[in-house]
C-alpha cells in the first residue's frame, strides 16, 4: 500500500512539474499583442497576468488564451465593429472581460470542469452592437459582463 501511494505521488508531482514546465515554454512561445488601441488583440497569459483597459476606435476581437493566469479585458470604452468576434480559451485559469450596457453576446463558449458566465444588460436592441464570443473553460472560468450602474460607481469604478 506504501509503495502504491508513493508512486502515485511521484506521478501525480511529475504530471504537475511537467504542466509548468510546458506552460513555461508557450509563454515563451506566444508572447501578447494589442494594446489599449488595438483593434485585434491576441493576448496570452501564462503563468501571469493580463490588464488590458481597450479604447479601441473599431475592435473587431481577437483570442486570449489563460493557462495558469488571469486575464482581465475592460471593452467599456472602445468601440464595437461590425461583425467582431472574441475567441476565449482558459486551462486552469481566468478571463474577465468587462462590456457596456447595451452590447449584445452571442456565446458559443463551452465549459469542461470549469465556468462560463456571459451577462449582456439593456442589450434589447437587434440592431445594436453584438460580439460573438467562442471558446473553451477547461478547469477554468471565464466571464463577460456589463455591471449595472449604481449611485456613486461612475467616480470610483475604475
Amino acid at each position: 500500500m506504501r509503495r502504491l501511494l508513493k508512486t502515485l505521488v511521484l506521478l501525480e508531482v511529475g504530471a504537475w512539474l511537467g504542466m509548468v514546465t510546458a506552460a513555461a515554454f508557450t509563454k515563451r512561445a506566444l508572447p501578447s499583442r494589442g494594446d489599449e488601441e488595438s483593434d485585434e488583440v491576441s493576448l496570452v497569459a501564462v503563468l501571469d497576468g493580463v490588464d488590458l483597459k481597450s479604447r479601441a476606435s473599431g475592435f473587431r476581437g481577437g483570442s486570449m488564451f489563460a493557462w495558469l493566469g488571469g486575464i482581465a479585458v475592460d471593452l467599456r470604452e472602445a468601440q464595437l465593429a461590425p461583425g467582431a468576434h472574441l475567441r476565449l480559451n482558459t486551462l486552469f485559469g481566468g478571463i474577465a472581460v468587462r462590456i457596456p450596457a447595451g452590447w449584445q453576446v452571442e456565446s458559443k463558449v463551452k465549459a469542461l470542469f470549469g465556468g462560463v458566465d456571459v451577462k449582456a444588460l439593456g442589450a434589447t436592441d437587434p440592431t445594436g452592437p453584438t460580439l460573438t464570443l467562442e471558446g473553451m473553460a477547461l478547469f477554468g472560468g471565464i466571464a463577460v459582463g456589463a455591471k449595472p450602474e449604481t449611485a456613486g460607481s461612475a467616480a470610483t469604478d475604475g
